[in-house]
This record gives structure tokens, C-alpha cells and sequence, in this order.
């Protein structure tokens, strides 16, 4: 808990974020972030928001002290970040969206039950033929592939049980499962698709102003009718972010910035790449260093 409370509490451009979240909602959205109770802001309902205003909220900080993008992108929920630090959705649309997002995503998990699993140490030929092997014990398939090294499946339990058993016949040196409420990015996620599929089509989706790197489709999309149907596709496909960066680092990016909560993406880049410039800032001392290693102005001080 407490998230997003320090940079709330210290700059002006963070707290005008956060009660834009709330206005946007109709909730108290940043009590819940800085107070809890944990166990609602970790539902999926409640997190795919928090995370993404959390993000915006740094980015609007680091873009107001003359922070740059090149290129933007974002891992699952947090493509909807850099679709609004691309100027392709205002931040009231993104933060509905996935919020009536998360909605969906849990009534789908509740209707049709899954599960998902990190796999370590095999590539995705390997897994993609254990998921059809494994299949015929129930839907299962490659849901995130996050680096060379660790995919991430996503199925219903048994089809999810019977490849994490190949995988560790396979000599795979990890197979982790994951505390989730669903099968994210999965067929099981079907339920979801149309309604988000409906909400997406009642916002507007304006020309990026830089590319994004779309998940489904790894690579630079620059149409906002692109990157709608990308988001639609996103719920059901994989999220292919090692081609992500393998993208980002063909089109010429040398400095990686992962902004908002946690430091996992950061963490990727520089194990794919160790030559690349690498910073997370998700809170208050973090955003500093970032400030300082890349000479930003201060954002204006909050009044609270």
C-alpha cells in the first residue's frame, strides 16, 4: 500500500493526476492506492487502474521537466500508459477503459476459470510445442513472452497442469504458478473481448504523436485505428515483448525508461541487453535519480 502516495505528496503534476483518476471514475481511486485495504487494491478491477495512473502520473512529472519519447510501450495494462503518453487516448478515456477492462477480465476468469505459469529456461519453440501437446487436456498457450528465457502460459487449470508436467520433463529450471484471477491473454478471455471490444469503440484514438510498440503486433504501430484494434486483439494474444524490444533497439532507442510501479521491465531490457542505459522511477527517490542522471527541471511542489 501507499502507492504513488510519496509522489503524490510532493509534486503538483502527480496529485492533479490522481484526482483526475478519481474524477474520471467516480471513486476514490488514489485512497485506495495510498490506504487500501490491500486485498481490493490487488483485485484486478481496482489494480489495472492504479497501475496505469500511477505511471501517468510519473510521466506527466518527467515529460513536464523536459523528458522526451522516441518510442513508447507498455506491458499488458501498460500499453494504455503509453498510448497516453503518445497522446493517442486522453488519460479520463484510458483510465475507464481499463477499468471496465478489469471488469471483464474478472467475470471472464469467473465464467470460464484459468490459470497462468512462468516457464524459465526454454524457448518459445519448445513451450508453444508443449501447449499443444498439452492441449489435449484443455485450452492452453503461450500468454507472455517476456524475455528469451521466461514465457508465461495461460489456460484452464488442467490444460495449464499438464504443460507445467512437460515443461519440467523438458528440463525446464523453473515453473512458477502465478496468483491470478484469470486466464489473461488467452482464449478463455473471449467472454471479455466484445465488451471491451464496444468501450474501445466509444473513445477516440488520435494519431500518435511517436510511435508505439504494440504488443500483438511487436512492432512501432503510428495509426490510431491500429492501435485500437491492437488493444481489442491484446486481451486474447500474446503479449510479445521481446520482439518489443528487439523493435525499440532496431529503431536506434540507447536509453530505456520504465516509469510507475515496479522495476520488471527494466529488469528485462537489461538482461536482453546489457549495453542499452536503463532507469525505472516509480517513486519519490527514484524519480530524483532519474531527474539528475538526466538533468530534468523540478516539477512544481504540491500545496498538500
Amino acid at each position: 500500500m501507499g502507492m504513488g502516495r510519496d509522489l503524490y505528496e510532493t509534486w503538483e503534476e502527480c496529485r492533479v493526476v490522481f484526482e483526475r483518476a478519481n474524477e474520471a471514475l467516480g471513486m476514490d481511486l488514489s485512497g485506495l492506492c495510498f490506504e487500501g485495504p490491500e486485498g481490493d487494491l490487488v483485485k484486478t478491477v481496482n489494480a489495472q487502474p492504479a497501475i496505469l495512473t500511477h505511471s501517468v502520473a510519473v510521466w506527466s512529472l518527467v515529460s513536464s521537466g523536459g523528458l522526451t519519447a522516441d518510442r513508447v510501450a507498455g506491458h499488458s495494462v501498460g500499453e494504455y500508459a503509453a498510448l497516453v503518453a503518445s497522446r493517442t487516448l486522453s488519460f479520463e478515456d484510458a483510465v475507464r477503459l481499463v477499468r471496465r477492462r478489469g471488469e471483464l477480465m474478472y467475470e471472464a476468469g469467473i465464467s470460464h476459470p484459468g490459470t497462468m505459469a512462468a516457464v524459465v529456461g526454454l524457448d518459445e519453440e519448445v513451450v508453444s510445442g508443449i501447449c499443444r501437446e498439452a492441449s489435449g487436456r484443455g485450452i492452453v498457450q503461450v500468454a507472455n513472452l517476456n524475455s528469451l528465457e521466461q514465457i508465461v502460459i495461460s489456460g484452464s487449470v488442467p490444460g495449464v497442469e499438464e504443460a507445467e508436467r512437460l515443461a519440467r520433463e523438458a528440463g525446464a529450471k523453473r515453473v512458477i504458478r502465478l496468483e491470478v484471477s484469470g486466464a489473461f491473454h488467452s482464449a478463455l478471455m473471449e467472454g471479455a473481448q466484445e465488451g471491451l471490444r464496444e468501450a474501445l469503440g466509444r473513445v477516440t484514438f488520435g494519431p500518435p504523436e511517436v510511435p508505439v510498440v504494440a504488443n500483438v503486433e511487436g512492432r512501432s504501430l503510428a495509426e490510431g485505428e491500429a492501435l485500437r484494434r491492437a488493444l481489442d486483439l491484446q486481451l486474447t494474444s500474446p503479449v510479445r515483448w521481446v520482439s518489443c524490444m528487439e523493435t525499440l533497439i532496431h529503431e536506434g532507442c540507447e536509453t530505456f525508461i520504465e516509469l510507475g510501479p515496479g522495476r520488471v521491465l527494466s529488469g528485462l531490457m537489461r538482461r536482453f541487453d546489457r549495453g542499452k542505459t536503463v532507469h525505472a522511477a516509480g517513486d519519490r527517490e527514484s524519480v530524483e535519480d532519474l531527474r539528475k542522471a538526466l538533468g530534468l527541471r523540478g516539477g512544481a511542489e504540491s500545496c498538500c
